[in-house]
């Protein structure tokens, strides 16, 4: 006997951009798929011809490219199925399970005010009739007696009073289908075994899976996923912070990261482990680890899961990413020389990043340009406690280290050994030091800054500083 293959799709409206939400959802269905060999495809859901923009399409494609989330075959548009969705309604028209509904929008009105004074649920008066009128009609669906039963992966076995839904509309006035039609068409046409999505669309599935077995098709297999919640617990929105993946792009997470991070809201492995990399994930994924109840999104656990991400990234890689956020600022510009710094410093640099963004501000100091530039709340370090007599002393010490040895611990020997002749703390050598280098900027180990700077930086750098201020009395 053989074993059906799994078939999942993400189907995102192009109204707007990618949210992290639709992104969550289309990862659920890609990992699913690819766990069990299945297929993944995306369907842009385009019937609302007002709303839907080009742009927006773009956006959603632009995300999901990002992200890594590769669709299988073409993408297949709504709006081009409209001929199929219209003969299935006409089909459901034929066979009594739909009819024609000619009330106005004032009798439309009047109808539903009155069935939610009842508290009944919305049934045309035309329903029952047959005869024919010459006006404009919709199609809707005939909502039949008893109870409608499905089985969640997530939420469990659901049943529903059909008496709560309305008789609801399948093709418009003016002939265009609605989505509760054209989801369930285009669901059949494409195979999709199982309908991953959030569990806003969970009553739809009570709707969508009568019109199922009213046009004698297989229902597919549901699992509606909780929403995301912000930190403190109320729905996700703008007051939250961003929304979209392109902002978080744009915010230095790296695709893996905020994979991972987008993964693990709402879905458990073993002892909660945190970090997945794309082979681990599609090894061990499966709704079994899918929690019903509403994820909060917890920033921290975010910064902490892309920081791994970064750790375990290959440094040419990341030398690319930051390459391009160093020259979207315009603010150095880089040659061969400064590459290689970036790439030499590159494990201490990410080890102290949680995105692209803090590379780049680790990075900043490797860049500088000389005579560096000081504020003057910075020129005071170099005022006091003897620091030009230091700094020109440590010069002179580095001199003598010859380019071969000029390694972290060689550097950190030499600072110690000056210390200790000095007979002084680290701090009165420390700060005139790291500030004559760095000028403030976020750094590593003083001993690091040194190495990383090479030689010839580091003492260039530190000369500048002793002939410009060698004038300087103590204060």
């Amino acid at each position: 006997m053989s074993v059906k293959k799994i078939i999942t799709r993400f189907a995102p409206s192009p109204t707007g951009f990618l949210h992290i939400g639709g992104a969550r959802t289309a990862l659920f269905n890609y990992y699913f798929a690819k766990s069990l060999n299945g297929e993944f495809h995306l369907r842009i859901e385009d019937t609302d011809k007002i709303r839907s923009t080009k742009e927006a399409t773009n956006a959603i494609i632009e995300g999901l490219n990002w992200l890594e989330i590769k669709h299988d075959g073409e993408i297949v548009f709504q709006s081009a199925n409209e001929e199929h969705h219209i003969k299935a309604a006409h089909k459901l028209l034929e066979t009594q399970f739909a009819y024609k509904c000619y009330a106005s929008t004032e009798e439309l009105e009047t109808l539903r005010t009155e069935a939610l004074k009842t508290g009944k649920s919305f049934r045309s008066p035309y329903r029952n009739k047959k005869s024919e009128q010459n006006k404009p009609y919709t199609i809707r669906f005939r909502v039949p007696d008893g109870n409608t039963q499905i089985k969640d992966l997530v939420q469990g076995s659901i049943n529903w009073d059909n008496t709560n839904f309305d008789d609801f509309v399948l093709l418009r006035a003016d002939g265009t289908p609605t989505y509760m039609l054209a989801v369930v068409v285009d669901d059949h046409n494409m195979n999709i075994t199982h309908v991953v999505r959030g569990d806003d669309h969970l009553i739809n599935a009570g709707r969508q899976a009568m019109v199922y077995q009213a046009l004698g098709w297989t229902i597919p297999t549901w699992a509606h996923l909780s929403l995301i919640h912000g930190p403190d617990g109320k729905k996700l929105s703008k007051r939250h912070g961003a929304l979209s993946v392109q902002e978080y792009r744009d915010m230095g997470y790296l695709p893996s990261g905020l994979k991972n991070y987008l993964l693990k809201l709402g879905w458990a492995h073993g002892n909660d482990e945190l970090f997945f990399d794309e082979q681990s994930i599609t090894k061990v994924f499966s709704t079994k680890g899918v929690n019903s109840a509403p994820a909060r999104l917890d920033f921290d656990k975010m910064d902490y899961i892309n920081g791994q991400h970064i750790m375990r990234e290959n440094d040419e890689t990341l030398l690319t990413l930051l390459t391009t956020i160093i020259k979207s600022k315009n603010e150095y510009k880089l040659n061969d020389t400064l590459k290689k710094r970036l790439l030499d410093a590159m494990p201490s640099l990410k080890s102290r990043s949680k995105n692209l963004i803090d590379l780049a501000d680790q990075a900043e100091y490797l860049l500088l340009s000389r005579p560096l530039h000081f504020t003057e709340k910075n020129k005071k370090s170099f005022h006091k406690n003897g620091a030009l007599e230091h700094l020109s002393a440590l010069t002179f010490k580095l001199k003598c280290l010859e380019e071969p040895e000029w390694n972290n611990d060689n550097i950190q020997q030499v600072i110690e050994s000056y210390l200790e002749v000095k007979n002084i703390g680290f701090g009165r050598l420390g700060q005139p030091v790291r500030m004559a280098l760095t000028g403030g900027r976020p750094s590593p180990d003083l001993s690091l800054v040194l190495y990383y700077l090479g030689k010839n930086e580091t003492l260039l750098r530190l000369q500048n500083i002793t002939d410009e201020y060698k004038d300087l009395i103590e204060e």
